[in-house]
């Protein structure tokens, strides 16, 4: 069977975001935390704002382009209007950063946050205004014009991932990053649904036992065949993919049914491919299959390397062998 632990290990660092790109970002949401939390207004709300997201799950796959603050108003009143607090948020972080080196705006009022471009960083912040629900959970401003307000619990699912994570002992991020990027490589970036459908995806499939192995390939392979199932039963049986962070609530997602079937079509082949892929005995030709699958990082180059001895297109190199080979090619038979 072609494990390619090592290899596969080199593809999770060729997807994990750079050490610049992590210290801007923290960079970043400290500063629209703390301008957020220096207004009279939100202090009076008893303003508390916290880091969530995939960046904040250690989930996220290069580049980080975006993060999220949650900005909990936990003495805020029950009249608070959504559009209301949506517009204050928007001023005070318009004062805040103002413009860009060019003039224009770095703070776009968006239906349920407030975006802070940082230029200087190529990320955005997008910041979210949240009030209590009762139970323990909190609200946030629906999509649209009115004033509706909408249940959430954002804070939970970092709770959740980091759960599961020691129950498999490290697996589980790996996995969903390695989802994630399969996910970009077959439907292509900023295509929907987005990276946090497949997390949750992939959170209800080790969740329910349908993922297992004891190497990343075995994992990798389970995961795509759990994820695709339960999309697979989605799409064309209409079960409801639950809110892991919510009682009795189904996962809404923004995107088109043909948006979903194409996903789940790609979401089986890749698991096809990736079975047949593991139990193959030459490594170069399993490494192609992984190199399909998860395609290129930032620069064009392939995440997922050859393994030693083996040529860009699979074959195996001239006079090369690997552990295992019954026979092994003569040296020089120069000792010393």
């Amino acid at each position: 069977m072609a494990q390619l632990t090592a290899q596969f290990k080199a593809a999770l660092s060729a997807i994990e975001p750079d050490a610049a790109d992590k210290t801007n970002a923290a960079d970043a949401h400290q500063q629209v935390r703390a301008a957020l939390e220096a207004d009279d207004r939100l202090a009076g709300y008893g303003i508390d704002t916290i880091l969530i997201g995939s960046y904040k799950r250690n989930v996220s796959i290069k580049r980080i382009k975006d993060v999220d603050v949650f900005g909990r108003m936990e003495d805020s009143a029950d009249d608070v209007e959504a559009q209301d607090i949506l517009d204050h948020f928007f001023n005070v972080l318009d004062d805040e950063f103002g413009v860009d080196d060019d003039g224009g705006p770095r703070c776009v009022r968006q239906d349920r946050s407030v975006q802070v471009s940082f230029p200087e960083y190529d990320l955005y912040v997008d910041a979210v205004p949240a009030r209590p629900h009762t139970g323990g959970t909190w609200e946030i401003p629906e999509r649209g014009d009115d004033d509706e307000w909408v249940e959430t619990n954002p804070d939970e699912l970092t709770s959740l991932t980091t759960a599961m994570n020691t129950t498999h002992d490290g697996y589980y991020v790996k996995i969903v990053k390695l989802l994630r990027q399969t996910r970009r490589a077959q439907m292509g970036k900023g295509s929907k649904p987005g990276g946090l459908f497949i997390e949750i995806l992939t959170y209800h499939a080790f969740e329910r036992g349908l993922v297992s192995g004891t190497t990343l390939a075995e994992y990798y392979a389970s995961a795509l065949n759990g994820v695709s199932s339960i999309l697979d039963d989605y799409v064309y049986e209409g079960v409801e993919i639950p809110d892991p962070t919510l009682d009795d609530a189904a996962l809404r997602v923004r995107a088109t049914d043909q948006q979903f079937k194409d996903l789940r079509a790609a979401l089986e082949d890749a698991a096809s491919r990736a079975d047949d892929a593991l139990v193959m005995v030459d490594e170069g030709k399993a490494a192609l299959i992984y190199q399909d699958l998860l395609g290129e990082d930032e620069d064009g180059e392939q995440v997922f390397p050859m393994p030693p001895g083996y040529n860009d297109d699979g074959s195996k190199k001239e006079n090369a062998y690997t552990p295992g080979d019954p026979k092994v090619p003569g040296g020089s038979h120069r000792f010393g």
